[in-house]
């Protein structure tokens, strides 16, 4: 394992070593009582997840540039415009419904879709939001005081899935890389499975033989792309099936749709990509040791979209449109929002455009980032496809 100082991460201060500290004694106590070793899947759920403790559950600022990363809606406002744009379009043709947001953040994206559709005199019926942190809850309800306290009353949060029966879109935008995922390497003797162990008092990883489940889905991997060389390791997310049956059953009309970053399967499982995705982030430097700085960084793994569509039909749902990130929001019209723009205005218009760069530009996060829809009895073509669907690449 790698001493933080020698990746240049910035010391830690008391109150993040004894956090730290405290997640830490809680994963080694279950690695104990569970006979030495933990699958990876879990420690980086309880790494992330771990009530009060967890990266997402606990105070710590994680988003914007006093945190670890940004998104997209943090970056440019005219992510949200144009999301808003899509949701306009569902809701007009459901003839009104609601908008669930899984994993909302700092609220910025649900404030300023909120705005756009009242704008566009399309607001949802509800905006719904399921966020697990209470931090993160207090600062979404922050945000929308702030710039949309006139229809806060609209938004609600939930600790759960709403109740089947739902109409209208579910949003996740970078939410699917932060589910746990199983990781594991292609040997001669068979497929490993990565565990953490504990040794000299810190975290470390073991190989194992892998689970009969991980070895149907890797021998499902081989099925789809081709063999996979000896050494190759990578991840599968083995719980986004039993996520998207709970959200088929959720949804009785309408769309989800998801954006994050990641590849359709030839591309994630490509022989070139033979180390896996699985990345680290902490005060915005990205690094690919999972196992320092528990509960205080981001773990992380690129989305595999092919296989996000696999599951997807298999709930019930019809995968409706896949594009890259600068593809869905030309399609929403980003290039009519942006005339819009004074040019006389110097400094908000060079501001804007930078922002737009960021989120467009296939050297930023224009093309590594994905869009998918999945939609459930929706009868329409998609504004946000309709520039360049890339449904052939799953």
């Amino acid at each position: 394992m790698r001493d933080p100082d020698i990746m240049n991460i910035p010391p830690l201060t008391t109150e993040q070593q004894l956090h730290t500290e405290e997640i830490t004694r809680l994963i080694k106590q279950e690695i104990r009582l569970s006979g030495g070793a933990m699958p990876f899947d879990r420690y980086m759920e309880l790494a992330l997840y771990a009530p009060g403790l967890g990266y997402y559950q606990n105070a710590g600022h994680k988003i914007g540039t006093g945190g670890d990363f940004v998104t997209a809606p943090e970056v440019s406002p005219y992510f949200s415009r144009c999301l808003a744009r899509q949701c306009a379009q569902v809701l007009s043709r459901l003839g009104q419904g609601s908008i669930l947001e899984i994993g909302a953040g700092s609220g910025v994206m649900a404030a300023d879709i909120l705005v756009e559709l009242e704008a566009m005199g399309c607001l949802p019926e509800r905006y719904l939001i399921l966020d697990l942190s209470a931090y993160l809850q207090h600062r979404q309800r922050q945000t929308l005081e702030r710039r949309a306290p006139h229809l806060l009353e609209r938004v609600s949060w939930l600790d759960r899935l709403p109740e089947p029966g739902f109409r209208g879109l579910i949003l996740g935008n970078e939410l699917l890389d932060a589910m746990p995922v199983h990781t594991f390497k292609k040997t001669a003797g068979g497929v490993l499975e990565q565990y953490v162990v504990e040794h000299e008092g810190a975290f470390a990883s073991q190989w194992h033989s892998a689970s009969p489940m991980l070895r149907a889905a890797v021998e499902d991997i081989e099925s789809w792309y081709g063999v996979l060389d000896e050494g190759y390791t990578s991840e599968v997310n083995m719980r986004l099936k039993s996520w998207m049956q709970q959200l088929g059953r959720v949804l009785a009309q309408g769309l989800l749709l998801l954006v994050d970053y990641g590849y359709p399967g030839p591309a994630y499982y490509h022989a070139e990509r033979h180390m896996g995705t699985l990345i680290c982030h902490y005060r915005h430097r990205a690094h690919a040791d999972p196992l320092i700085l528990t509960g205080l960084q981001d773990i992380t793994a690129s989305v595999d979209f092919s296989a996000v569509a696999r599951a997807g039909v298999g709930a019930g749902l019809e995968a409706a449109g896949y594009t890259t990130q600068a593809n869905f929001l030309l399609g929403c019209g980003l290039d009519k929002l942006l005339g819009q723009l004074d040019p006389e205005q110097h400094a908000e218009y060079i501001d804007s455009l930078q922002g737009v760069k960021q989120i467009t530009l296939p050297s930023e996060m224009g093309e590594r980032f994905q869009a998918m829809a999945l939609a459930k009895d929706l009868s329409v073509e998609l504004i946000g496809f309709d520039f360049r669907d890339l449904r052939s690449r799953l």
